[in-house]
């Protein structure tokens, strides 16, 4: 809680984003010690004047208890660069948001995640194509993000909820206010079957300086991005850039040539920093993931501590009774009780009644043969 309040506190200061909140946590050490130091120390750290007389300014004024309790209210999960929980490939990009505010929740499988990006002023084909590849996607167990913007985004994240996928939003504003307005109910149906998410404080209004800085944001949580229409310069085109920069991988649909809203994926596909998209096995095939509900399922049997990989040794898909497990494992029935009951949360288990446990993963393989 101690350090959640200055993350928050720091990420509320007009001027300190994550490149001087790294320098200032190397210079002191910690964040409390960050928050507390004296105007040369800070200025020694590397804040500029600006930011310094925002952040002298915000330290007068802020009570940090009540901007966590605020902020609590507001999310279902509240993440920094120290959680666990932390989204692994976004830690991975250069300046990664130290903050996250979420609504909804994260999961695993999340990791295997497509960004699919494209204009506000989508055309028919565009809208159509979107639907159809982001619905395929997620029918193939892919998490698909985007920017809950018109357009391109919204049919995306529709598209993967009505094939009963997951799909993530990332918004250029706080986590309390839904942009555009007609969307909030979008925004409501995402938060139940995936997650909002913000690097922006509560009380920041959409502006269109925040949308580029929002876009690494979408291309870093995924393996790559779909590029479905837009200009040569436009939002879209930016999530890309910053796709190649993290060294994600680009897809584009062609377009029609005298359409405007073709020039940017047509531009990618010819300078060949994108691989041009006619069929989703186009880019699954590309990112290897054509195998990607075993790879999930194997994932989900994969020990985390030494008891589960003792009891995973006892288990298969015949049902075998707690007491068993216990004598053959050798461990305490307390202990194998609680580690079953949190690998059956996991979805590694599944109690099959009387207390008698088996994989969920060949379960699973038996019920669809």
């Amino acid at each position: 809680m101690t350090d959640l309040r200055y993350f928050i506190g720091f990420n509320r200061v007009s001027g300190i984003g994550p490149a001087k909140l790294q320098r200032l946590l190397d210079y002191f050490g910690d964040l409390p010690t960050a928050w507390t130091a004296g105007a040369f120390e800070l200025a020694e750290a590397g804040l500029d004047k600006r930011a310094l007389e925002n952040f002298l300014a915000a330290r007068r004024e802020l009570n940090l208890d009540a901007e966590v309790e605020k902020a609590q209210r507001a999310c279902d999960l509240i993440l920094t660069w120290d959680d666990p929980a932390y989204p692994r490939r976004l830690k991975e990009i250069p300046q990664p948001p130290p903050v996250l505010y979420i609504k909804g929740t994260l999961q695993p499988e999340d990791e295997w995640a497509l960004a699919v990006v494209g204009t506000r002023s989508a055309s028919a084909y565009g809208k159509e194509t979107a639907r159809t590849l982001a619905g395929e996607l997620a029918h193939n167990k892919m998490t698909i993000v985007s920017g809950l913007a018109r357009g391109i985004d919204a049919a995306a994240h529709v598209a993967a909820m009505e094939a009963g996928g997951r799909t993530i939003a990332v918004l250029g504003n706080g986590i309390d206010s839904i942009y555009p307005p007609e969307h909030t109910k979008l925004a409501r149906m995402i938060t139940e079957h995936g997650a909002l998410i913000s690097d922006y404080p509560l009380g920041v209004k959409p502006d269109a300086t925040n949308f580029p800085a929002r876009n690494r944001i979408i291309s870093g949580l995924s393996l790559g991005v779909l590029f479905v229409e837009g200009d040569q310069v436009s939002g879209a085109m930016i999530t890309c850039e910053f796709a190649l920069e993290q060294d994600r991988e680009v897809f584009a649909i062609p377009g029609n040539i005298f359409r405007k809203e073709s020039r940017g994926p047509n531009k990618l596909i010819r300078e060949s920093r994108a691989k041009l998209v006619t069929s989703v096995s186009d880019i699954l095939e590309e990112l290897n993931l054509t195998m990607i509900a075993e790879k999930q399922q194997t994932r989900a049997v994969v020990p985390s501590n030494e008891t589960e990989a003792v009891l995973l040794k006892y288990l298969s898909a015949d049902p075998t009774h707690v007491d068993e497990i216990r004598q053959a494992s050798g461990l305490p029935i307390a202990q194998v009780t609680s580690t079953l009951a949190l690998m059956e949360l996991k979805g590694m288990v599944m109690q099959m009644g009387g207390m008698n446990y088996v994989l969920a993963r060949e379960q699973s393989e038996n019920y669809s043969a």
